[in-house]
């Protein structure tokens, strides 16, 4: 386990991406080389099946959701920019494929796994940078991850979805922080951002499926990690450090009751319309 203001430190005198690596190194025994041949092979699939996947419509389980990212490709964009607009269209786009049991990295989690292919294809589609390029972000939102799941978790079952999704849009948004500045305390100021954002948030799959509130969630915490590195970037930071944020959100989840925990028996999920579209249920399948 280790500490972001660690990180920081250690990355005076190396990338923040190859600190990650080195570290990573000491934890699992694997070398910094290996390390990132599979990550080169998980950014690789994230980038194919956001083209492959983008906008189109799915068939998930229960038919609540599957035309979310249609509808968003199909509809031309009054507020979001070029940048915002694809990652919302990729981010719905993956978590309905998620929802209809296609290929996705579960990064971290199947249920968030739409959040860092809407950031990681937005950039690839906007600013055109090289695939090691990409890479190095992509290595520094793991970074991200594994500081959460070491000091708190990335369970909905455990912490609520403020450990799930909000890990994923920290990491997105301190990728992107990484991508314009390579400055660790800046990463560091986003995620926090990001966490602050979504405190106490509560996992409250209807029906104890993983398409409602999740799959429109996804398409909602892209645009908070993109506001949040913007933020970071302009030189905003955190006056709560990111570790003690983490820290927070671990003593949340643990507060947040059963019901609220991926349980399906509360949040929205206890919603009348809910009970009333999970008693049908046979009728949609």
């Amino acid at each position: 386990m280790y500490l972001w203001k660690d990180v920081m430190e250690m990355s005076k005198s190396l990338p923040l991406h190859e600190v990650i690596l080195n570290l990573e190194m000491f934890d699992t025994g694997e070398a910094p080389q290996v390390l990132r041949k599979k990550l080169s092979e998980m950014l690789e699939v994230i980038l194919e099946e956001a083209k492959n996947q983008y906008g189109k419509t799915q068939k998930t389980l229960t038919g609540f959701t599957g035309d979310n990212a249609f509808k968003l490709k199909n509809y031309k964009a009054k507020f979001l920019s070029e940048f915002n607009y694809i990652a919302t269209v990729t981010a719905l786009s993956i978590a309905e494929s998620n929802a209809s049991m296609g290929r996705i990295v579960a990064c971290p989690t199947a249920g968030s796994s739409g959040v860092i292919p809407g950031v990681f294809y937005a950039l690839y589609e906007i600013f055109s940078p090289s695939f090691e390029e990409l890479l190095n972000s992509f290595i520094v939102a793991g970074g991200i991850g594994k500081v959460i799941a070491d000091k708190a978790t990335i369970s909905g079952a455990a912490g609520g979805c403020q450990a799930e999704i909000g890990t994923a849009a920290a990491m997105g948004a301190g990728a992107l922080t990484y991508y314009f500045s390579k400055d660790s305390e800046k990463v560091g100021n986003a995620a926090a951002l990001v966490l602050k954002s979504v405190m106490g948030l509560v996992c409250d799959p209807v029906g104890g499926f993983v398409e409602v509130p999740c799959v429109k969630r996804n398409g909602n915490l892209v645009n908070i990690a993109i506001s949040s590195a913007e933020m970071a970037l302009s030189g905003i930071k955190s006056l709560i450090p990111f570790d003690e944020v983490v820290n927070a959100m671990r003593r949340v989840g643990s507060q947040l009751p059963q019901s609220l925990r991926e349980t399906g028996e509360g949040g929205v999920a206890n919603t009348p319309t809910a009970k009333t579209l999970i008693a049908n249920l046979n009728f949609l399948i």
